[in-house]
């Protein structure tokens, strides 16, 4: 007689097996349900099974159980299992911009949205910093040299919801040219951020420069020249520029309000 197993499921809809991972610190996952990416912080044992920690790009931690098939890695289902020797709990390494780093990870293919910023050491000093994070999002940064055309530019972009434009802007203050400039971008999905900074060297922080200020520059003259006459310094502004950005390793040499709208326009060109 022939022996029949008792699961009587047609091959077709049984799911089919996938790899164990060892849970091992640093490894970047992205949970089923929920949609949330991070780097394994640690493994615990509870007495409702086994869990995993994970820290994302912001820092912010989130504990999951280890579920079959409850993550994906590299796009594909996996199921994580405790490594095979505990090991402590360590923090991944990060990014110039604080983000959690993940090592071998490819380039995404770019996106249809771009980020706008005003001359070239704008995007120098945003590739400096958030390099790393934008070419894993597939966000291009591309530079204008100047926003007087900005309404005419964003027209001609056309950005839509699957094309989102962010465009940073030096010296959006009240009152400023660039703030009339910016109140003429009306769409929903262009999103027109600044700094307060004349030039984008002053987002730079003095102290990572080796300055104890930036000078003021009376108004009239060109203040990038002005700053190099001030500091004493030789009258290039490109090697200037090559001095100040050298000085830049991490975020932690920026000011405040230049992270926040670089981090502002980043989230909202990535939006799902």
């Amino acid at each position: 007689m022939r022996q029949y197993s008792a699961d009587l499921t047609p091959p077709w809809k049984k799911p089919k097996p996938v790899p164990e991972v060892a849970a091992d610190a640093g490894l970047v996952v992205e949970e089923l349900s929920t949609g949330f990416c991070g780097a394994v912080i640690r493994c615990e044992k509870t007495a409702q099974g086994p869990t995993v920690t994970l820290e994302d790009r912001f820092g912010k931690h989130r504990v999951f159980p280890m579920e079959p098939r409850g993550f994906l890695l590299e796009g594909r289902p996996v199921t994580l299992v405790r490594p095979s020797r505990a090991a402590a709990p360590v923090r991944p390494s990060r990014t110039a911009s604080g983000s959690v780093a993940v090592p071998g990870a490819r380039a995404r293919v770019a996106r249809a949205g771009r980020i706008y910023v005003e001359g070239r050491h704008d995007a120098e000093l945003v590739e400096r910093v958030w390099g790393d994070d934008l070419r894993i999002e597939g966000v291009v940064v591309e530079y204008l040299e100047g926003i007087d055309d900005l309404p005419a530019i964003v027209e001609e972009f056309a950005p839509g919801p699957d094309a989102r434009l962010g465009v940073l802007v030096d010296h959006l203050v009240p009152g400023s040219k660039e703030s009339r400039i910016a109140t003429q971008v009306t769409s929903d999905h262009a999103l027109v951020v600044g700094h307060p900074y004349i030039d984008v060297w002053e987002a730079v922080k003095p102290s990572s420069v080796g300055i104890a200020a930036w000078p003021r520059v009376p108004r009239g003259q060109d203040w990038k020249t002005g700053v190099c006459e001030a500091l004493g310094w030789p009258p290039n502004t490109g090697a200037a520029w090559k001095r100040i950005l050298n000085s830049v390793h991490s975020y932690k040499d920026l000011e405040p309000p230049l992270l926040g709208r670089v981090e502002e326009l980043i989230d909202f060109v990535t939006l799902p």
